[in-house]
This record gives C-alpha cells, sequence and structure tokens, in this order.
C-alpha cells in the first residue's frame, strides 16, 4: 500500500517543491490550459476524471471593471464561495491578473482563497473515508488547489491526503463488494485481506473496522444456517473462522450461545416429533431414527437426549389403551394429572365445505385427515387450580404476570378493555377466579411450559393438541355445521352466546342464538355442559383453546396425518373452539383464528393431549 501511494506521488508532476505564493496570472493560464489536457488523476479513478480537472469559469473583464471585480471577489471570500461560478472568488482573481499580471491585491487575494480553499478541504478530509460526498468534494478542492498553486507545499500535502483517503477508499470499496459478493477470506484474501490491508496502512480507520465487523457477522450468520441445517460441524468451523477476525469481540461467544440454543431447539423439535411418532402404530421405527439424529447432534450428556431415548425404551413396553377410557397420570411430586379421555382413531373431513355458510378462505379447502392412533386428551381445559398447581412448582411467571396486564371484559361499557393486574389467577373481569374455572390470560407459551411440565412429571409426552386433533374430538364423529349438527344448539350442549343469557347489568348479546340460555354470561366451571361422543366437554363454548399448529391462511399442503403444522420461529398461532363471547358463525365446528403468541385475554384457555 505504502508503495502505491509513493509510487503515485512521486509520478505526479505538480509535486516540485516551490514558494507560497498563488501562482502567477501565467503560471495559472498554464494550468488552466494544462486541464484541457488528459490528466493524471490524484487516484487514477476514471470516474474521478471530472473532479480532478477544474475548469475556471469563463470571466470577461476590461481595464474598467477591475474595482468592482475586486469588491466582487472580496465580497465572495468573505462569504466562503470561492470557486463554483464566475462570480466566486478564485475565478475573479485569476481574471484580475490576467487583466493586470502586476495586481498585487488580486495575487494577495488569491493567496487568501487558497488558504480558505485548504481550509474547507480539512473539513472535507473529516469525512472522506467514510462518506462518497464528501470524498467527491476533497477532489474538487484538491483540483481547483492544483490549477491554483501546483507546486505550494500545503497543496501538495493536500494533495497526498485526498490521494491516500482515495486509495483506501477503493480498497475499502474492493473489500466491501468481496464481501456483497460472499467471498469473506477465511482461508486468505477477500475482503477479510483488503479491510486488515487498510488498518496496516491506517489503524483504526473507521470504514475498515465496521468492514471487519460485517466480515465476521457474515461469518456469524453461515454458522447459524449450518446450525439451521443441523450441521454443527460446519457451524463449529465458520466460528472459530469468526473468532480470528476481531479477537477481543464478544459477538462470537454470544453468537455460540445462539448456536447452542439452535442446537437445543432442533433435539427439542426431535423429541417432539418422536414422541407424535410414538403415538402411531408403525411410528417407534421412525421415533428411533430421530433418536439417532438426536444422538449425533448431542452433546455428551445431553439431557433432552437421555430422556428422549428412555421414552422409546419406555413405549416398547408401554399398555394397551382402550377407546373412551379415562385415567390420570401420576405426578412426580405427588397428586395426579388432568383427566385424560382416550381418543378412538379414525378419520374425518376437517375444515368447512366450500357453499358453508360464513366460512372463511382459512378454513378450507376441507382435506381427509386420518389418525391411524388414538390418542388421549383431557376432559376439560386446565383448570385454574391445576395451572396454579404448575405455577407454585416450577415457580414460572406467566406472559400476563410479566407484562403486568390482560384483556377483560368490562361490564360498564361492555367492550373488552386492557386491564393492569390482570393474569391466569384471574376471572373474565379480572376478579380473582375460583380453581375449578377454565385458566384465562394465558399465551401459548404458557400453555406449553405447562405441558412440558406435565410431561417432566409424569414422564409421559403431554402437549397442546394439534390443530386437527382438536376439531376431530370437537366433532366426535359429526361432520355438521356445529359439533351438535345444524340448526339451534340443543339445550344445555355449551357455553354459548345466547339470547336469553343476561348480563349482572341486564346486557344482551347483538349477534347470538336466539331462544338459547345456559345461565352464564361469562366463563362457567369446568365441566357443567354436556359431554360428547368421545367423552370430552366444554371444546365448544366456555373457552376458545390454544393449539400447537402455527397460522396458515388456508389448508394447502396440511398434514393428512393429524401432526401439528408448526413452523420454527413462528409468531402467529391457531385458537380453535368458540367461547362464551363467540358469535354463532365462531361456534362453528370449521371455525378457527389466528393470534400472536404472546396474547393474553379473557376468552382463550388450553388443555392437553398425549400419546397412548
Amino acid at each position: 500500500m505504502r508503495a502505491i501511494l509513493a509510487a503515485l506521488l512521486i509520478s505526479l508532476p505538480w509535486l516540485a517543491a516551490c514558494s507560497r505564493d498563488a501562482a502567477t496570472p501565467d503560471e495559472a493560464g498554464a494550468a488552466a490550459d494544462a486541464v484541457r489536457m488528459p490528466s493524471v488523476t490524484v487516484t487514477g479513478d476514471d470516474s474521478g476524471v471530472d473532479e480532478l480537472n477544474w475548469r475556471p469559469p469563463a470571466v470577461a473583464l476590461v481595464p474598467g471593471d477591475a474595482a468592482d471585480a475586486h469588491r466582487r471577489a472580496a465580497r465572495a471570500l468573505s462569504e466562503g464561495r470561492l470557486f463554483d461560478g464566475p462570480d466566486d472568488a478564485i475565478p475573479l482573481y485569476l481574471a484580475l491578473q490576467r487583466l493586470d499580471a502586476g495586481d498585487a491585491r488580486a495575487k494577495t487575494g488569491l493567496g487568501r482563497s487558497l488558504d480558505r480553499l485548504l481550509d474547507q478541504g480539512a473539513q472535507v478530509m473529516r469525512h472522506a473515508e467514510e462518506r462518497t460526498e464528501a470524498l467527491r468534494r476533497a477532489r474538487q478542492i484538491a483540483a481547483v488547489a492544483r490549477t491554483v498553486a501546483p507546486a505550494d507545499p500545503a497543496v501538495v500535502a493536500y494533495l497526498a491526503r485526498v490521494d491516500e483517503a482515495d486509495q483506501l477508499t477503493r480498497l475499502n470499496v474492493a473489500s466491501e463488494r468481496a464481501l456483497r459478493e460472499g467471498t469473506l477470506g477465511e482461508n486468505g484474501g477477500g475482503a477479510l485481506a483488503g479491510f486488515r490491508e487498510v488498518l496496516k496502512w491506517k489503524p483504526g480507520q473507521p470504514r475498515a473496522m465496521q468492514g471487519l465487523a460485517a466480515v465476521e457477522s457474515a461469518m456469524i450468520r453461515r454458522a447459524e444456517e449450518a446450525a439451521l441445517a443441523s450441521d454443527f460441524d460446519t457451524t463449529r468451523l465458520w466460528l472459530d473462522h469468526a473468532a480470528k477476525v476481531r479477537e477481543d469481540a464478544q459477538t462470537v461467544a454470544d453468537a455460540r450461545v445462539r448456536v447452542e440454543a439452535i442446537r437445543m431447539a432442533r433435539i427439542a423439535e426431535l423429541r417432539d416429533a418422536g414422541v407424535r411418532d410414538m403415538a402411531t402404530p408403525l411410528g417407534l421405527k421412525e421415533a428411533r431414527v430421530k433418536l439417532a439424529e438426536v444422538l449425533r447432534i448431542a452433546e455428551p450428556g445431553n439431557r433432552v437426549a437421555a430422556d428422549f431415548r428412555q421414552r422409546i425404551d419406555l413405549a416398547t413396553h408401554y399398555g394397551l389403551f382402550r377407546p373412551g377410557q379415562a385415567f390420570t397420570d401420576a405426578l412426580h411430586h405427588g397428586g395426579r394429572g388432568p383427566a385424560m379421555v382416550v381418543v378412538p382413531h379414525g378419520g374425518f373431513s376437517m375444515g368447512a365445505g366450500e357453499d358453508e355458510k360464513d366460512a372463511a378462505d382459512a378454513e378450507k379447502p376441507a382435506h381427509y385427515v386420518r389418525f391411524d392412533r388414538g390418542f388421549a386428551m383431557a376432559r376439560y381445559p386446565v383448570t385454574v387450580g391445576e395451572f396454579r398447581r404448575f405455577v407454585e412448582a416450577t415457580q414460572y411467571r406467566p406472559r400476563a404476570t410479566r407484562r403486568g396486564h390482560s384483556i377483560v371484559y368490562d361490564e360498564r361499557s361492555g367492550n373488552f378493555v386492557r386491564r393492569s393486574g390482570v393474569d391466569w389467577r384471574s376471572d373474565y373481569t379480572g376478579q380473582p377466579a375460583s380453581d375449578d374455572m377454565p385458566v384465562l390470560h394465558v399465551s401459548v407459551y404458557d400453555a406449553e411450559a405447562y405441558a412440558e411440565w406435565l410431561a417432566g412429571q409424569t414422564g409421559h409426552g403431554y402437549r397442546l393438541p394439534s390443530e386437527a386433533e382438536y376439531e376431530y374430538a370437537l366433532r366426535a364423529g359429526r361432520q355438521g355445521r356445529y359439533p351438535w349438527g345444524s340448526g339451534q344448539p340443543p339445550r344445555g350442549v355449551a357455553n354459548l352466546t345466547g339470547g336469553n343469557d343476561r348480563s349482572p347489568s341486564g346486557r344482551t348479546w347483538n349477534n347470538a342464538f336466539v331462544g338459547y340460555g345456559d345461565g352464564y354470561w361469562g366463563p362457567a366451571p369446568v365441566g357443567r355442559f354436556r359431554t360428547n361422543a368421545f367423552g370430552l366437554k366444554d371444546l365448544d363454548g366456555n373457552t376458545s383453546e390454544w393449539v400447537a399448529d402455527c397460522w396458515h391462511a388456508s389448508y394447502r399442503r396440511a398434514p393428512a396425518d393429524g401432526a401439528a403444522w408448526f413452523n420454527p420461529g413462528c409468531r402467529s398461532r391457531v385458537v380453535r373452539g368458540g367461547s362464551w363471547a363467540s358469535s354463532p358463525a365462531q361456534a362453528r365446528a370449521a371455525w378457527r383464528s389466528s393470534s400472536d403468541s404472546d396474547m393474553t385475554n379473557a376468552r382463550v384457555g388450553f388443555r392437553v393431549v398425549r400419546g397412548i
């Protein structure tokens, strides 16, 4: 780099030593003539030719114009207008010198203008290595200075600074281009070598330092992409490369933490998929394949891998259930888990038909789903008391507790409003809820945390139901518009919005099942309404419920085996089943809604399922 700069400086004819005075008219004229010829640029960059060749704007003066020209030149100098137009200081002083080569005032004014010009140059040079426009202006000033006083030591020094900035910029630009093209230089050359060359010449140069950070970031990104593809050998290689870019940076250490989180998430994903596999007749073989992948990517002694291996060993000798069988699992720390009911295997048409009234596009197309093996589903939604046991055992802080508020029903306005101090312990109005009420004000992450705790307590694969499992259990062998079939709901079938319902202050529903009443305005204690054909309660009405699926705008390409349709990192999840405040259209068996994963309110709860 130093050699390149030195050679370039030596090659330029205007670097010969001379006096500090500005050029004489003849010298200035010669310089003006020189810029008419193909010239050597400061940088050698063809894109900068226009900036590095300055032709003084034409100024026509006759002897009688001198006094006025001096006044105009002095005013332009005082205002900092130096060279851009014919009425600026330098063009005027050059014209005055051409008019009278002995004009001492013009010579002095030109010298002052040159000083001012170099001051301006010094100002723009502060940013020339980072900002394109600043470098362009610096080049323009260099061209003017070279025309006015090519041999002036201060001009020579300024031109050298511009040249250095230009060379460093060109090297930075080339390195940035290599970075954009993906040539990082992990094995030599590329963007990394270019930025390091800049810093060797000028330590701490901000643009090059930013370039190094960008190279490091790109290497980390490749490491994370490899991790997402479960290629952790490549991940480790890229992180090792990144660690050598800026040895004192914390970013690589942080990336290693994120990569480990990706590894653990992948292990958990494989574990969960394996648990789902074990709920199918031939799924044990697939689960063992997933276990092999877990063992490949897991570090020695990984607890999840060991647990997964144990689950498969247990599943090999697991006893048989029968359809409709009710049971509870023992909890490790004492007590029993939720009441579970075995849902029989079978198939059904999921979603809404093309001509179904009130059906949305998101509920279509209707598609056949088959469960080759049954599964166990909680008879009721998880209650406040059941969720309390989880919170007290784990000290878990649900979303609404951490956030400090949730959405409740406001009797005074008849609307749903945000209220502080509301969480899972609260009812639909924000008041304390009894233990037999369905838990509300929980996010899908809270629901999944409960299921994971339950799995750990029991040794069985508790989880949120898939969307297909929920609708299958909701319909319970029926294919009508509503879970009970078509038309008006039978008496006592569910906690729905009925025309006969009244709020504590006497409010009624604007959109409800005409003539229906269930005795509740808000949620009811679990299990107060009819049991469906599968032995389950409150699947439609009382509360809507979280399911495991990510939101998709239609059922195109949806799984046909009943598994959850889940994309890692998705933020929108599916809510199924009507609630105590749902319209008749939302009580349909095919109804589904999208909600942000962090959403909590007075209408949504959840229940769990487990494989058998």
